[in-house]
């Protein structure tokens, strides 16, 4: 039998971090397409506790215990890199991101941004701030996620005049490739390498 049927996700399917010669985060990309870089000479990878650097050979040698994400082969456990660094690449590609509901919704990550709440998409709507009937534009300085309730709350009122705070000034995001994932979808070991503006948690500065 297969131990990997079809359609089954995999350590091999879970996300790293990809970063340029500079230490920047230019991608994310599956395990699988990392070791195969790295394999290839291509990239190495990025020890997140010692931020020390490890070719294919140097990778596989390292130990890894029984909680650790690892990949299991004939010779063993080879554990899953959470990073890697290319090692000829030291571009940053940066895009604008097109305005649409669902880029909205990736930007405030899929939260209201007056109450904090995250009841699923679903039950999520779009604010304009200013509204629409006081010349409110439907753009990313004026958009919101809200949930139902603060929508209904505000209805057609400026926020002067209720008790509603935005959680943070809205704003046209300027995504790298790296953002193709929520951020409640990063890895912890990512934030030491991540915008502080998208960091989960703060984390103190390599040696420091």
């Amino acid at each position: 039998m297969d131990p990997n049927p079809p359609g089954r996700r995999t350590v091999l399917d879970d996300p790293a971090l990809v970063l340029n010669r500079s230490w920047i985060p230019v991608h994310v990309t599956p395990v699988r397409r990392a070791l195969i870089m790295v394999f290839r000479g291509a990239a190495n990878v990025v020890d997140t506790a010692s931020l020390q650097v490890h070719d294919f050979g140097g990778w596989l040698g390292q130990p890894s215990h029984s909680r650790a994400r690892a990949i299991r082969c004939p010779g063993g456990r080879i554990l899953a890199p959470e990073v890697v660094q290319l090692r000829g690449y030291d571009k940053v590609p940066v895009f604008e991101a097109p305005f649409s509901r669902a880029s909205l919704f990736r930007r405030d990550d899929f939260q209201c941004q007056y109450c904090g709440c995250r009841p699923g998409a679903s039950r999520l709507t779009i604010d304009h701030v200013i509204p629409r009937s006081r010349g409110g534009r439907t753009s990313w300085e004026n958009c919101v996620v809200a949930c139902a309730a603060c929508n209904a709350h505000k209805g057609d009122r400026d926020l002067a005049r209720i008790a509603l705070r935005l959680r943070r000034r809205p704003a046209a995001p300027r995504w790298s490739p790296h953002l193709n994932l929520r951020t409640s979808q990063w890895l912890d070991s990512w934030t030491q390498f991540l915008p502080r503006s998208g960091r989960k948690t703060r984390v103190a500065a390599a040696g420091g």
